[in-house]
């Protein structure tokens, strides 16, 4: 299973993603990491939940090869799955806590962008690389983590941002050695179980109610254009160079 829960510590959840060899995840891992975090949330003595993974790197994003393979179907799942999870991060009744380590790309910076806290390893990079993937999204939830005009070039770019920026901006709290980045979340998250859940969770509710955003929407806007690109034929050379590991045709 790509997505597994585990509860090591009192008040504290871990939802880990584990799908070699990038973290990119299917549709059904989408679906399946929501109702993971909804779970989590909602179990009466959770105080917290730790969003982390294993392998090389916290998330590359949707799986690109799936899309390919079964066209719309995978498409629209992906954006719905996508959504979902993103989401679940978001609307998860008791704060989460990112812990991120080595790539955070695509759906990954939607996980991170839309949790309560980021931790993160020295090695990790945050970035959106869909404009060279001929898709669009999450660009709401890296104006969470980045300034505006950073997150444009970003965007424009797919260049990446590293965890340091982030930590200058304010977006992550920590920057650790890889080796730490577990133990630094966990702390995080200990500090947070030791208050009362009904205020935490009450807490939760009242920052999401007072965004000057709304994040689904936001999002949900974005994937209009994911689609558009794809019917208009544009996306699927993108895809396939990136399939086939070549350079992609962009005279269109």
């Amino acid at each position: 299973m790509p997505i597994t829960t585990d509860q090591t510590r009192p008040g504290v959840t871990e939802v880990v993603i584990d799908h070699p060899p990038v973290n990119a995840l299917d549709v059904a891992g989408w679906f399946a990491l929501a109702d993971a975090v909804v779970a989590a949330g909602r179990v009466a003595d959770t105080r917290a939940v730790i969003v982390r993974a294993e392998g090389r790197g916290f998330c590359a994003g949707v799986d690109i090869k799936e899309i390919q393979a079964r066209g719309d179907e995978a498409l629209v799942g992906a954006n719905r799955g996508c959504y979902a999870a993103f989401a679940a991060v978001y609307e998860c009744e008791v704060p989460v806590i990112a812990a991120v380590h080595g790539f955070c790309l695509g759906g990954g910076v939607g996980l991170a962008g839309n949790a309560d806290i980021v931790v993160a390893s020295e090695d990790a990079t945050f970035g959106l690389p869909e404009v060279d993937r001929g898709a669009l999204g999450a660009a709401t939830h890296l104006a969470r983590l980045v300034p505006q005009h950073r997150m444009r070039s970003m965007v424009y770019t797919a260049q990446t941002a590293t965890a340091a920026e982030l930590h200058r901006y304010g977006s992550v709290l920590r920057v650790v050695p890889r080796s730490d980045l577990l133990a630094a979340a966990r702390a995080v998250a200990d500090e947070i179980a030791t208050k009362s859940p009904t205020i935490l969770r009450r807490a939760k509710e009242s920052l999401n109610g007072i965004d000057p955003v709304d994040v689904r929407r936001s999002y949900r806007f974005e994937q209009g254009f994911t689609y558009e690109l794809h019917v208009a034929g544009v996306a699927d050379e993108q895809r396939a160079a990136f399939v086939e590991k070549r350079d992609a045709d962009t005279s269109r």
